[in-house]
């Protein structure tokens, strides 16, 4: 994400009646998590989280993977399909109201510059959604711009277009929409577009 460091492993703490579990979850030499923490997303809506990460191939590139708290790998997306090909999470909500959390992700925000939004059910993630043109980071920066923001009740993703002049935000009204918040005019500008 702006350095040259990776991690092999991933650490999850899980509280419970019997105190605290830590499970370790080591990858096979040709993957690393490209990310700095995983994210806590409760994709499957039992109440409960689980880590979504970034996990990277070193010849088949990036994909989004999520453990649930035993380690286990429940689902992912494919890899992008060619090494050094990363992807930058946005967020995880019901974005479309089929009482079903999907996830978004800019694939390539770099190259591609492709939103895409995978359902998760009945265990699995399927593609439900590729919207060309936006982006969410820029080459050298160790985090990601915009995110997920939640305005009288309709989650909306906040990213910005392709050439980084434009703050958009997607949103699902009987199909997907765009629509242009305003000039980007640095990371102020998407924080501040990521409160209602």
């Amino acid at each position: 994400m702006g350095d040259n460091i990776e991690y092999g492993a991933l650490e999850l703490s899980v509280k419970g009646e019997d105190g605290t579990k830590v499970t370790t979850i080591t990858l096979p030499e040709d993957r690393v998590f490209e990310d700095l923490a995983p994210r806590l997303w409760d994709v499957d809506s039992d109440g409960d989280v689980e880590a979504v990460v970034v996990e990277s191939q070193d010849q088949r590139g990036a994909q989004l993977a999520i453990y649930d708290a035993t380690g286990t790998k429940i689902a992912a997306t494919p890899h992008i399909g060619t090494r050094f090909r990363w992807l930058a999470p946005i967020g995880a909500a019901d974005l479309d109201g089929d009482d079903h959390v999907e996830i978004a992700y800019i694939d390539r925000p770099h190259l591609a510059k492709t939103l895409r939004i995978w359902r998760f059910k009945d265990g699995k993630l399927a593609e439900i959604a590729a919207i060309p043109g936006l982006t969410n980071h820029k080459i050298g920066e160790d985090f990601i711009s915009g995110g997920l923001r939640l305005c009288n009740g309709q989650p909306e993703l906040i990213v910005v277009n392709a050439d980084w002049s434009r703050i958009i935000s997607v949103t699902y009204l009987n199909d997907w929409t765009k629509t242009d918040l305003g000039p980007f005019s640095g990371p102020d500008s998407l924080s501040q577009a990521l409160n209602c």
